[in-house]
């Protein structure tokens, strides 16, 4: 571990493993906002997918959604840090599952790309998928948000690292499985997988708590580029802080530059190629 890392070369993160209400918008946003406003001392501030609105939004009577620039989004923002945060968003017609990425600045938002629509998840009713992955900066670090089933996708964290992220950030809503394959083994290996292949930190922010039923996990954690887990939570609603040394991490891709063999141009061929059989049948 380097001694001469100052706090312009960190990342003070503040993990908070949330249990939303189902449906109270205005309350979990209020208590979202209260705990912000008491991470003053930190980067970045991580609540879970959904966090505004709960996840089984089918149960709701009356689905309605955010635009990212309302005010009860827009004040988390006021507080110092940076904020991700998983909500509803509304786009005309459409809901996106969606996270907001609230600084001073406005809000930012990333649409999850690959909604879940199989075994008990039914998102493809509701939300719209997205159709771009951003990446921003913030605290002078890049990150990219991957909400839950995204960060099963192995494009995209490599995707992500492509442009410029150096932490990826991923929100989720997982229950425990009753299929027979342990989420928690494999979110532990996606994780791992999606931190070292990457060089980069993930920060894992589930949800805690019970929902129609179904019980979530927690888990949330921080990731090192070597593998290590920093810090991790139990199942209950908690909070974890880190501190990420991005100078360990630009200095670890210069030493072992992975990301330098790209070969995007490959790659967009063969995703071309496969793009193509698949529109013609």
């Amino acid at each position: 571990m380097r001694n001469d890392v100052t706090e312009a070369d960190r990342l003070r993160v503040r993990l908070l493993q949330t249990n939303p209400v189902l449906g109270d918008v205005d309350g979990n946003l209020a208590r979202l906002d209260a705990a912000v406003a008491q991470s003053a001392d930190r980067d970045l501030v991580v609540a879970p997918e959904l966090a505004s609105h709960g996840y089984h939004v089918g149960e709701l009577a009356d689905l309605a959604g955010l635009d990212p620039a309302d005010s009860l989004l827009a004040r988390l923002g006021g507080h110092g840090p940076a904020v991700v945060t998983g909500f509803v968003e509304s786009s005309g017609h459409l809901l996106h599952n969606s996270a907001a990425l609230v600084t001073a600045g406005g809000v930012r938002v990333q649409r999850k790309l690959f909604p879940v629509t199989y075994h008990v998840w039914e998102e493809g009713k509701f939300f719209s998928p997205g159709d771009r992955l951003w990446c921003h900066e913030v605290a002078g670090a890049r990150l990219a948000v991957l909400v839950c089933n995204d960060a099963w996708q192995p494009p995209l964290p490599w995707l992500a690292a492509q442009s410029g992220a150096e932490v990826l950030v991923v929100v989720a809503n997982s229950i425990e499985s009753d299929t027979g394959v342990s989420n928690h083994r494999a979110w532990e290996v996606l994780l791992l997988h999606a931190a070292m292949a990457t060089q980069s930190f993930v920060v894992f922010v589930n949800r805690a708590g019970d929902e129609c039923g179904r019980s979530f996990w927690g888990g949330s954690r921080v990731v090192h580029p070597s593998g290590e887990v920093l810090g991790r939570l139990g199942p209950e609603t908690d909070q974890l802080d880190c501190s990420l040394d991005l100078a360990e991490l630009r200095a670890l891709r210069t030493r072992f530059p992975l990301l330098r063999e790209s070969r995007t141009d490959l790659v967009a061929r063969e995703s071309e190629r496969l793009a193509a059989l698949e529109r013609a049948g």
